[in-house]
């Protein structure tokens, strides 16, 4: 789409909450920044983007958000090297995956300067909030979502675009149980598993909450049809390691297009890694977990860049990973933070400065 914004107009909070932050205890999204974007969609286009203060939102009780779920979302982070350079990684990828989420729920898609200038623009106001710390971020978290009124079962005349930001520790500390899904599924053939929309999560939240129940932390998610292929492993791609070879399986439908998921293919491959994209049977694996073959196993996603699974669970039997020194989890997760804070060469080109 083509858009150009030359000025984005910015609308200053009166005051600060930045000092009453504490920095060195940052929990995930708990703690908002001064400053949001915003920018609506009405009359058949999308109006001026502006920086606002951050603040609440009014909205009819017949949005349509409310009654029809037209949602979608993304998830990024900004981070400061040690010039005090404020960094973003593949931003563009994540402008391009919110309109393949807007289009498949009817939602208008984006001018890419709407969300490329507002979110330098928002950045700019905020980048005393993006924190220093080792493992801390700039959490940044756009979406989209039906403001338009109606009972009447069809896409909003009306949306709402909004960038809000969290200073955030590391994600996802400390390694995790899972347990294999066989009778739920987080998406189907023909749906929007492969759209990161509001409701694909909600349908996460209560298998899930079955699995922590029974002493696991997350579900690794199974196909749809025969729950007999590994997918995803609870709102990340999911990595396996089998002897020296990596594997991790197609995008579709159903499958997230994560963009850590293929920094972490292209990373992996350069570095000599044999890669496999392909589907994986929950047979193999178990079968590797028997037979001392299984090495790693791992989510990955913008939140914790690589969580590494500690054992899993299937068909009432526990099986545990073994506990080796060097991972390519812990590997690959440092050759991307190292891109991330420009600690590092970057020749994917992957880095963004926001200046």
């Amino acid at each position: 789409m083509s858009a150009i914004i030359k000025d984005i107009e910015i609308i200053k909070a009166k005051t600060t909450k930045i000092n009453d932050v504490d920095f060195d205890n940052l929990k995930f999204g708990h703690v908002f920044s001064d400053h949001m974007l915003e920018c609506d969609f009405k009359d058949g286009e999308w109006q001026a983007p502006k920086v606002v203060p951050y603040q609440a939102i009014t909205l009819d009780p017949s949005s349509k958000i409310f009654h029809y779920g037209q949602s979608v979302f993304e998830g990024m982070k900004a981070y400061k090297d040690a010039h005090d350079k404020v960094w973003l990684f593949r931003p563009l990828e994540n402008f391009k995956r919110l309109n393949i989420s807007s289009k498949r729920l009817a939602i208008p898609e984006l001018p890419e300067d709407y969300f490329m200038e507002g979110l330098k623009a928002l950045l700019e106001i905020d980048k005393d909030w993006i924190p220093t710390n080792d493992g801390s971020s700039l959490y940044i978290r756009p979406f989209v979502f039906a403001s338009g009124n109606g009972f009447h079962a069809s896409p909003a005349d009306e949306y709402k675009f909004i960038i809000c930001t969290a200073p955030s520790g590391a994600y996802f500390a400390g390694e995790v149980r899972v347990l294999i899904e066989e009778k739920y599924s987080r998406s189907a053939n023909g749906g929007v598993g492969f759209a990161k929309a509001g409701g694909n999560y909600a349908g996460q939240f209560y298998p899930t909450q079955l699995a922590i129940e029974k002493g696991y932390q997350q579900v690794i998610w199974t196909d749809d049809n025969t729950h007999e292929y590994i997918e995803e492993a609870g709102a990340m791609n999911i990595f396996v390691r089998i002897n020296d070879t990596l594997i991790t399986g197609p995008t579709s439908d159903r499958i997230l297009d994560g963009i850590t998921r293929k920094s972490i293919i292209e990373l992996a491959k350069s570095e000599g890694i044999n890669v496999e994209v392909r589907k994986l049977k929950v047979s193999e694996v178990v079968e590797a977990a028997k037979n001392g073959s299984l090495k790693e196993m791992f989510g990955a996603g913008t939140a914790a860049v690589i969580s590494p699974i500690s054992g899993f669970g299937y068909q009432d039997k526990d099986y545990d990973l073994p506990k080796l020194e060097d991972t390519y989890g812990q590997f690959l997760k440092k050759r991307i933070t190292d891109i991330q804070t420009n600690k590092t060469t970057d020749p994917f080109g992957w880095r963004f400065e926001v200046k």
